[in-house]
């Protein structure tokens, strides 16, 4: 995959270009006001968001949506609804009504070449936001604007440390993992970084005795571990990708009479509203922030690049650990 820290930098203009209708459910109107630079011209920007498949999903929605509407650009947003043809069917819909930048959070790292190379002949700079694609031409996008999750698979192991402390586990450790879509980033990175901590300082100790994919929704993560608890019914961990997948599985350990943070001890990532719920009611011990509200770094990319500027840099979010006696005090403040 392609590393995450070494992005080149594509300085590059408009110019026409042709394309494909976008099968995408597509929002085209502008959600502009003043004009975003470059004279009195507004910068169209073509957006491809993955889905709304989680909370975290739909608060990055509205941070995109909500700062393009103040930087004055017009926004042509399109919904994959998780699914890479529709993706590939919109950015090609951008190319062909000239947008000024593209930029998308691709549903899976692989299999963007040919639409990449469409965009690049068109002279549209694309952006990729939250998520990585593995390709050998780095000069197909221009930057990252997202998270590192391989580290924060690291830190969730870490976190997962002090959680086995705090409620005095000793001995072998059994690990459940709900893993993000298959093929997806974070998915990818999030289980490579666990798996570096856990190899490197828990090899005689934990053991992941179990992993699926619940696809980053609510109703995969019920599912998944209701299958889980069938197979393993003595799991005493699970390591969920986001927060959703873990509130789901909650529901599953539930209804199969266990208690959620206390027989199986509960780790995920992102840091959502619900997920933080959770965890001050004590069915969460820790979460792994993933912050979704990359707008307004993006629109700063999308001025730069559309002013001639260049972008040399893998532009990172802040983000931060918490446990069950930070819930309570974080939960007023999350505003996703």
């Amino acid at each position: 995959m392609l590393n995450r820290r070494n992005f080149l930098t594509a300085a590059v203009g408009v110019a026409a270009a042709t394309g494909l209708a976008a099968c995408a459910k597509e929002d085209g109107g502008g959600t502009g006001g003043s004009s975003g630079g470059g004279g009195d011209k507004k910068i169209t920007l073509g957006f491809s968001q993955v889905g709304s498949e989680s909370g975290w999903r739909s608060a990055n929605t509205d941070s995109i949506k909500s700062a393009a509407k103040e930087a004055g650009y017009n926004l042509k947003f399109s919904d994959a609804q998780q699914k890479q043809e529709n993706q590939i069917s919109a950015i090609r819909s951008y190319i062909a009504q000239k947008v000024d930048v593209i930029a998308f959070s691709p549903v899976v790292v692989t299999g963007w070449d040919a639409v990449l190379k469409e965009a690049k002949a068109a002279k549209i700079p694309v952006i990729l936001t939250d998520r990585s694609v593995e390709t050998k031409d780095e000069s197909l996008f221009v930057t990252l604007v997202g998270s590192d999750f391989t580290d924060e698979g690291r830190r969730a192991a870490k976190i997962l440390e002090k959680v086995l402390e705090k409620a005095g586990h000793k001995g072998k450790v059994k690990i459940a993992q709900l893993e993000g879509t298959t093929g997806a980033a974070p998915a990818i990175e999030r289980a490579k970084g666990f798996k570096e901590v856990m190899d490197a300082e828990h090899k005689d100790d934990w053991k992941i005795v179990v992993s699926q994919t619940g696809d980053f929704t609510r109703a995969g993560g019920k599912q998944v571990m209701a299958a889980f608890l069938q197979s393993n019914p003595d799991i005493d961990v699970l390591f969920a990708h986001n927060d959703d997948m873990g509130i789901g599985a909650i529901q599953a350990i539930e209804a199969a009479g266990k208690k959620p943070g206390k027989d199986i001890l509960i780790v995920t990532v992102d840091g959502v509203k619900d997920g933080f719920i959770a965890m001050s009611e004590g069915k969460i011990n820790a979460i792994v922030e993933c912050n979704p509200l990359l707008g307004p770094q993006l629109m700063e990319v999308v001025q730069t690049v559309k002013d001639g500027g260049t972008v040399d840099r893998w532009i990172k979010t802040k983000e931060s650990d918490f446990m069950q006696d930070q819930a309570k005090d974080a939960l007023p403040t999350r505003k996703y």
